[in-house]
Order: C-alpha cells, then structure tokens, then sequence
C-alpha cells in the first residue's frame, strides 16, 4: 500500500479520470439524444468539468512544487497528469465542434463513439484506482491492456465510419464537418491510450 503521503498524488489522478468519464456520459447525451437548441447547456455543462479537471491539474503542480520526495518521478507525474487532463479537453472539444458546424443531425456513428469513450474513461479511471499498487497488482496490467483493445476496437470504428461517410453522402460539406467530428472523436480514444501507454512506462521504470 502507497504511503498516505503519496496518496495525494493517486487520488488526483482518480479525480481526474473520474472528470473525463463524466465529460464522456456528457457526449453520449449530447449525440444520443441530440437537440441542437439545447447544445449551449451542454457545452457549458462540460465546460465546467473541464474547468474542474484545469483546478486539479494545478493543485497537483502545486503539491508537486513543495514535494521534498515523490512516488514516482516528477516529470512522470506531470506527465500522467496532463494526459488525463487531455482526455477531457478532447472530449469537450467534440462538443464544440458540433456546435461550432452548426450540425442539425447526428451520424448513428457518433452515439458508438461516445459510448466506446465512455468505456474507455472509465477503465482509465480504475487503472488509476489500481495505480498506487502498480508493483503488485494484476488488475492493473488488465486495465491496460483493455484500453489498448479499446483503441484498436476505435480504429475500426474510425475506418468504418469514414468508409461509410464517402460511400454514402454526397453532400461535400457534409463529408467535411463529419469528417473532422469523426477524427475529434478518434481523437478522445487515442488520449485514453497515451495515458495507459505513460503508465505503463512508469511501471517499468519503477519495477
């Protein structure tokens, strides 16, 4: 068990992910039931969080700051902690570029989306909870592993969703806005995956 003193460090990082699974059940909302004059509430819905995941972010530097000694590297904690705060940021980010399109229409692609970022967050978020056993613990190197098959399982879905999107629309500025809302949403799969893959490394370095 990590020192009670480390702990502060792990709870952030729970706290953290915790933020980017609540951005994600935002986005599944947002796509799964959308409603395009209701879009502002949610933008500034998940704005909050991710004002909440910013605040965070900052006290962990701050405690960082006046560390004498850390449980891992501190460049590592930096590291973990700007990945997760990224996962949030990108899945804010494809909220506002829905609104930001003017989109009237959802893509059954995107609601898949959503609820593989959903996964995804949320087995960051019990990786981080097994994290301040990373010497010992199995469920963790379980953990990564299914974020890593959750990304390869977003790949496909990307591939698929673009194939669907140039086969069958016609519209050229269709393709265009969907095309870059696609890639937004690849985009939160694939921060999920740099977290796992810096927490990986850490436990190599460590053990």
């Amino acid at each position: 068990m990590s020192k009670k003193s480390d702990m502060i460090y792990f709870d952030n990082f729970v706290a953290c992910a915790d933020c980017a699974v609540r951005a994600a059940k935002i986005l599944e909302r947002v796509v799964e039931n959308f409603n395009p004059e209701r879009l502002s509430e949610s933008i500034d819905e998940i704005h909050e969080i991710e004002h909440e995941a910013d605040v965070k972010k900052h006290s962990l530097m701050e405690e960082l700051m006046k560390a004498f000694i850390t449980p891992i590297e501190r460049e590592d904690i930096m590291a973990i902690s700007q990945y997760l705060d990224d996962i949030t940021d990108k899945i804010e980010d494809v909220v506002l570029r829905i609104y930001i399109c003017n989109v009237q229409s959802i893509r059954p692609e995107s609601v898949r989306f959503a609820k593989l970022a959903i996964r995804c967050c949320e087995m960051v978020k019990k990786t981080m909870q097994e994290f301040p056993e990373f010497k010992k613990s199995k469920e963790l190197l379980q953990s990564l592993i299914e974020i890593n098959r959750l990304e390869e399982e977003g790949d496909r879905l990307y591939l698929d969703s673009m194939r669907t999107l140039h086969t069958g629309t016609t519209d050229p500025v269709e393709i265009i806005v969907w095309r870059d809302i696609f890639k937004y949403l690849e985009d939160c799969i694939d921060a999920c995956e740099h977290t796992s893959d810096i927490v990986e490394t850490v436990i190599m370095k460590n053990t």
